[in-house]
């Protein structure tokens, strides 16, 4: 029973991960990575727009409350750390100095367009 509940939670991030990434791209964001994954963490969606390097945790829950309250500090932890690797070693230097960097946070709840929260976060070691 167990796994099974944990392959259908599985199941609704990949699909909040696949709304958040098109809500993203009608925004005028190019997505760079989805479920960036490193020995640090991982990262729901990479994306760019202009010079900006966006990282996002996608949250889908009842409420908007309920999906913001469910990032909490050590995983905006593990996020910065494996964002921090992202930038070391997909960025090359002369790139990295001209982007800004930011975490934002998209929270999916049903029957409601997507809140995308910028800058949800400052990074966190």
């Amino acid at each position: 029973m167990g796994s099974r509940r944990r392959k259908k939670a599985y199941q609704k991030g990949v699909l909040a991960e696949i709304v958040a990434a098109a809500w993203l791209n009608l925004k005028g964001y190019r997505i760079r990575e989805r479920r960036f994954k490193c020995s640090y963490g991982e990262i729901d969606l990479i994306a760019e727009r202009g010079k900006t390097i966006i990282f996002v945790e996608v949250k889908a829950r009842g409420t908007a409350q309920e999906a913001a309250e469910a990032i909490q500090r050590p995983q905006r932890q593990r996020i910065s750390r494996a964002a921090n690797w992202y930038i070391a070693r997909h960025l090359p230097e002369a790139d990295a100095a001209h982007f800004g960097y930011r975490f934002d946070s998209i929270l999916l709840v049903p029957w409601r367009w997507p809140c995308h929260i910028l800058d949800a976060w400052q990074e966190e070691s």
